[in-house]
């Protein structure tokens, strides 16, 4: 097997945000997970848990989406502004049915994201919203003027604009959001952008509600109808084990059938994010309109005695597999693909870091946005794989993947042995290794950290002789050269 790197050829830069995570109102993701109350025994910073706030500025998390996600189309930001213990108390219908008492809104994202050093992606409500409400809450966050609107910020203790730039119009609106029709909601899409005002310098990062999966008429019809009107659209697509969304299976005890069936599956992502590109160029082919995968990663059934509705999975190396898969798909569209978001941050789907009180682990999903953040803002570097194909039955897969990319001149390659049981020797083309570190994630395919043993963390790579790398069954590995 050979890895050829050719840094003379490369498809641009690869942007950051391609490493952001998003937030929901589900389950423990934001309560117990990122915001615990000032009040609270865990330390915390104005109520955000301190040890997950350190551990996702350890990944330089680039940007996080919030509140939805489904939630999205319910929440009314005015709900969650002003004293917490006067905020309007509901209940989240999505989710698990139980009452959401607004104690973290806006003010407190803006403060999760200004302690992680990222950029906030706000997905505005069209489902149940108006116009009004959406272009209020966007004066509310960006305007300096003197306006009704803008005092409020001043009485809720900011006196300066936040300057938001991402600006998601509407969620899933073909489902959860709404159940529209691809053509209603190009029109809603268009009359609603039209009164989210830029204010001062802050411009605007328009985004629309894209297509699930392959619905790639809802991509025709989108861009042939708003296209002149957005910066982005959007994609969502979950890996599922089974053979169809809702055959989901279990996060752990899985058969070497299912472990590969699930990698195969999630290698789907090459084929939609090609796809829709490709509908893309013919309305757009100056690539004026981007791609945000702002839903992406594992779905498997919660973990048993959980709240069926919070959503809550354990995350095995299976996972880091899957999370390296589309990770290296996002890197190699980078020309068209300017941002993805991680299905969930905390203690929802394929999270990066679980909690349980004052207790915190790191998933090993965790782990490989930590081999992978040198990619963040890099140019990538083509990189072409010669390997086998490993897998049970019809459920194949390449052994090796790779990715790489070139920054202050060094480059980065990241390579995946996906073999549940086999080691891959692999020869490296096209630069040097004379000068080269590298950090490895190992570990057998069902393994998992929990919160009485973690036993899976980066780890000194040293499997390098020559010109090659000798990698052990199911790693990720991170090589920087130069």
């Amino acid at each position: 097997m050979k890895i050829t790197l050719n840094p003379a050829r490369s498809a641009g830069t690869i942007n950051k945000n391609i490493f952001g995570h998003f937030s929901e109102h589900l389950g423990r993701c934001i309560y117990q997970g990122m915001f615990v109350g000032k009040d609270s025994t865990i330390p915390n910073k104005n109520g955000m848990r301190t040890d997950v706030v350190e551990a996702l500025k350890n990944i330089q998390v680039p940007v996080l989406r919030w509140p939805g996600g489904c939630f999205a189309d319910e929440y009314h930001w005015e709900d969650g502004i002003g004293a917490q213990e006067a905020r309007k108390r509901m209940v989240n219908t999505n989710w698990g049915g139980v009452v959401e008492d607004n104690s973290f809104g806006t003010h407190e994202f803006l403060e999760l994201c200004e302690q992680i050093g990222c950029e906030p992606y706000i997905n505005a409500n069209v489902g149940s919203g108006t116009v009004r409400e959406m272009a209020e809450w966007v004066e509310y966050l960006n305007s300096e003027g003197d306006s009704t609107v803008v005092k409020k910020r001043w009485a809720n203790g900011r006196k300066d604009p936040w300057g938001v730039k991402f600006w998601g119009v509407g969620n899933e609106s073909w489902g959860c959001g709404g159940n529209m029709r691809v053509e209603y909601y190009a029109d809603e899409y268009r009359r609603y952008q039209t009164y989210c005002r830029n204010y001062g310098k802050n411009k605007l990062f328009r985004i629309a509600c894209g297509p699930s999966g392959d619905d790639y008429n809802w991509t025709e019809v989108l861009m042939k109808r708003a296209a002149p009107y957005m910066d982005a659209l959007t994609l969502h697509h979950y890996t599922v084990c089974g053979d169809n969304f809702d055959d989901k299976r279990a996060a752990t005890g899985f058969t070497t059938e299912e472990y590969y069936r699930t990698l195969n599956h999630s290698i789907f992502m090459e084929e939609l994010v090609t796809r829709h590109s490709q509908i893309m160029d013919r309305y757009d082919p100056g690539k004026k309109v981007a791609l945000i995968v702002d839903e992406w990663g594992n779905w498997f059934n919660v973990e048993p005695g959980t709240n069926p509705g919070f959503l809550y999975q354990q995350n095995t190396m299976r996972d880091a597999m899957v999370a390296a898969i589309n990770l290296n798909v996002f890197m190699a569209h980078c020309d068209r693909v300017c941002m993805a978001n991680i299905a969930q941050t905390v203690n929802v789907l394929q999270s990066v870091i679980l909690t349980e009180g004052d207790k915190m682990i790191l998933t090993p999903t965790y782990h490989v946005f930590d081999l992978y953040k040198a990619h963040q803002n890099a140019r990538q570097v083509d990189c072409f794989v010669e390997t086998e194909e490993v897998g049970e039955g019809k459920f194949t897969v390449p052994q090796v993947i790779a990715s790489a990319s070139e920054k202050d001149g060094r480059i980065t390659l990241t390579i995946a042995n996906m073999a549940m049981d086999k080691e891959a020797e692999v020869a490296i083309d096209g630069v040097c290794l004379c000068k080269v570190q590298g950090r490895i994630l190992q570990g057998e395919a069902g393994q998992y950290n929990d919160f009485d043993n973690s036993p899976l963390a980066l780890k000194k790579f040293t499997g390098i002789e020559g010109g090659k790398v000798k990698l052990p069954a199911c790693c990720v590995v991170e090589l920087t050269i130069g």
